[in-house]
């Protein structure tokens, strides 16, 4: 990725990923006195959930954007749980027996090598603790990247894409219940679920793909493309049933490192 998100637009249209993270909150169930790192953690909405629950307890808000965390850091409610915001890759995470639980929601289909990710959470959980996540897996988004796909072959975007790799990974429950294993992991479960978004016009589809779903296309073009494109991929969608509505496909993942 070549930009960094624009996390006060992500803020403002990001309801949907805000509703799928409080609903692994509840998952989570997390108690006071706990410490518990959110991976992942973006402008911090779903991080505040967490350290509301774990009062008396610890929260790190941990993320690659610095955009995202200098919202996250704005916003944040000082009269929580104490929070801390790290910057870093999820690949190379900085812990060790640290946490009683690792909170991820969102993130872990904009990282390439799970195994790598998966083998950094197990240390970072202390004896015990437990990670409860969900992300993008399957065939989610389906339809909108088939149709990004086809556009990206005509022009006028066809010279802008001549070295484009896809900047997700949408894992299977398969995989990653062995992956996890490997990790040392138990109690291991993945599934997918479906969960459709629908908008209630083509600006709010419009607006929240060019934001969210597309934006690693859009960066690539010069702002008038830009416009054209996301216009093409909202005018096709309007034809849908129901119109403006994106096939999100939810991953799954709870697990547990074994007690010492």
């Amino acid at each position: 990725m070549k930009a960094d998100w624009d996390a006060a637009r992500y803020d403002r249209v990001s309801d949907p990923q805000f509703e799928w993270g409080r609903r692994v909150v509840a998952r989570l169930d997390p108690q006071p006195g706990e410490r518990v790192l959110d991976l992942g953690c973006g402008t911090g909405r779903v991080t505040a959930e967490i350290a509301t629950a774990v009062r008396g307890g610890l929260v790190v808000g941990f993320d690659r954007s610095s955009a995202m965390l200098a919202v996250a850091r704005r916003t944040a409610n000082a009269s929580t749980a104490s929070t801390w915001w790290v910057r870093g890759d999820g690949v190379r995470l900085p812990f060790a027996s640290k946490f009683d639980a690792v909170f991820t929601t969102a993130t872990l289909h904009w990282i390439a090598d799970h195994a790598a990710v998966f083998a950094g959470i197990f240390d970072a959980l202390r004896p015990g603790g437990r990670l409860v996540g969900q992300c993008g897996g399957g065939a989610n988004l389906d339809r909108l990247y088939r149709r990004a796909a086809a556009l990206m072959r005509t022009e006028p975007f066809a010279p802008w894409f001549s070295a484009w790799r896809n900047p997700w990974h949408f894992a299977l429950p398969e995989p990653t219940h062995a992956l996890l294993h490997r990790s040392g992991f138990v109690d291991v479960h993945a599934s997918l679920e479906s969960a459709p978004v629908t908008f209630d016009d083509g600006d709010a589809y419009a607006e929240f793909i060019s934001c969210v779903c597309v934006r690693h296309h859009l960066e690539r073009m010069p702002l008038e493309l830009q416009a054209a494109f996301a216009s093409a991929l909202t005018e096709a969608a309007s034809k849908d049933t129901p119109p403006y509505t994106l096939d999100y496909w939810r991953l799954n993942i709870d697990a547990r490192r074994p007690s010492a």
